[in-house]
Parts: structure tokens; C-alpha cells; sequence
């Protein structure tokens, strides 16, 4: 694909499709709000460029994507409902360990992996069973986005409690 009279948000699909980062870079370089380019852009069927950094294993555009402060990291597609995150686990079919790898970085950077697509299922229900490691990998961050969750929700009440027990209108003077 040529980049001649391509859209800014074309050269972004092209060029996480490919890897291609020198492409990306220069893409990013003639937009101001980075975070809000990135968030918008998307190919027809609503992948954003982390989709497809996902999707094809591009991890150098995908490193690129995510070091960007404001990068909506579980943005959902129009066709299948799904985040980044249900596309690397699909590549991971492919390509084991480098999908793996893009999986680990993707649930470092934020992404939820308790994120339905619109046949109800989440990234580790599109694992591969024989691939251990990475229903392990998900199932363990599901866990720990559940057990903060919790902690949370713990710590609220307890704060909660605290204020109401300091405003119990005794009086001590």
C-alpha cells in the first residue's frame, strides 16, 4: 500500500498490520492529540491499531501504541465485540509464545481480561487448552483484577465505617 493519498488513520492500520514502525512514527508525528488519533482511528470494521498490533504480532508498533499516556487499552471492535486482548489471545493459536508475550504485555498495560466479545466469552475462553501457560497467564489476571476489586470494595466500606462512627454524634466535652 502506497501512502500517497492515504488517510492518517489508514497509514495507522497499515502500518501495525506490518510492523512497520518507522511508518507508525511518522503517522504519529503529524497528529497533535496522539492518545485521542489512536483512540478514534480504526479500519472499517472498528480494530483499532492495537487491535491490529494484536491481531499480527507487530509487538514493536504495539510497545509503541501503549507507551503513549491516554491509549484506550480495551477499546471494543464493531464486528465481534472484542478488545485487544481477544485478538492476541487468537494469535497466540498461531503463534504460541510470541502471542504469549504480546498477551503479557497487553494485561501489564491495563487490559481487562474479563471483557466479554459478543458471544459472551472472554480471552481465556478463546485459549487454546493445550496452551497452559497462557489460559494460566489469564485466568490469573482475571483473579487479580477480582481480588483488587474486593480490596477495594473492603477498603471502601471500611472507610465508610469510619466516617460514619465519627460522626455518631457523641458527645464527650
Amino acid at each position: 500500500m502506497s501512502d500517497e493519498g492515504a488517510s492518517p488513520a489508514e497509514i495507522l492500520v497499515e502500518s501495525c498490520r506490518r510492523n512497520n514502525t518507522e511508518l507508525l512514527e511518522q503517522v504519529l508525528a503529524g497528529v497533535e492529540d496522539k492518545a485521542g488519533f489512536l483512540n478514534s482511528a480504526t479500519d472499517p470494521v472498528g480494530n483499532s491499531g492495537l487491535h491490529l498490533a494484536a491481531a499480527n504480532g507487530s509487538y514493536e508498533c504495539l510497545d509503541i501504541i501503549l507507551d503513549i499516556e491516554g491509549v484506550e487499552v480495551d477499546p471494543v471492535n464493531r464486528m465481534q465485540g472484542e478488545t485487544p486482548l481477544h485478538s492476541a489471545v487468537r494469535y497466540s493459536d498461531e503463534e504460541p509464545e510470541h502471542g504469549a508475550f504480546i498477551v503479557e504485555e497487553l494485561i501489564e498495560a491495563g487490559c481487562d481480561p474479563r471483557i466479554k466479545n459478543k458471544d459472551g466469552l472472554k480471552p481465556v475462553d478463546l485459549a487454546n487448552p493445550k496452551n497452559e501457560d497462557l489460559v494460566n497467564t489469564l485466568r490469573g489476571a482475571e483473579l487479580a483484577l477480582n481480588m483488587g476489586n474486593i480490596e477495594e470494595t473492603n477498603a471502601q466500606t471500611e472507610d465508610s465505617a469510619a466516617e460514619e462512627g465519627s460522626e455518631s454524634g457523641s458527645e464527650s466535652d
